[in-house]
């Protein structure tokens, strides 16, 4: 079974395991995702072809890595006027791995591998506040402890001044 997918404003025809490189699809690495903008779906001699798209359908994909295209120089001139400008640009991309293929897109449910991620950071939610608190006394002793050893090491400082001083004049006589 075959799809002909439409993403980035480019057409991939993909297949089952089929690896292709897409413009940026903001997901991260490993992250399941469902492409539902199907134009052709293709099963041996069925063939199904959209009107402009075949409803219901979808592809599910793992993203595999986001990755940057090769660099392109752009170079500019004006002949006779000295005028030379040069840009480069690379394209971000995305790199898919075609893991199913259905006719019915209800049936493919993402993976919830992003969701692990997300837990965490609601529970660092919960604890912020309290940890602030913690946090704003001990905060209070740290500020007053350092400039009483700053003014310790001033003088200290200048102690070892004088004496050098001291030794330069002896040493003159």
């Amino acid at each position: 079974m075959y799809a002909l997918v439409k993403t980035g404003g480019k057409q991939y025809r993909v297949a089952k395991d089929d690896k292709i490189l897409v413009e940026r699809i903001a997901a991260d690495e490993g992250a399941e995702i469902i492409l539902d903008d199907i134009i052709m779906l293709g099963d041996g001699d069925k063939v199904t072809v959209g009107t402009p798209r075949v409803e219901g359908a979808a592809v599910s994909a793992k993203v595999v890595s986001q990755t940057r295209g090769p660099k392109i120089i752009i170079f500019r001139r004006k002949r006779r006027k000295n005028h030379r400008r040069t840009q480069g640009h690379r394209q971000d991309l995305t790199l898919l791995q075609i893991t199913a293929i259905a006719e019915d897109g209800k049936a493919l449910k993402p993976k919830s591998a992003p969701a692990k991620k997300t837990a965490p950071k609601a529970e660092a939610a919960k604890a912020a506040p309290k940890k602030a608190a913690k946090k704003a006394a001990p905060k209070a002793e740290a500020k007053a402890a350092p400039k009483k050893a700053a003014a310790k090491t001033t003088a200290a400082k200048k102690a070892t001044a004088k004496k050098a001083t001291a030794k330069k004049a002896a040493a003159k006589k």
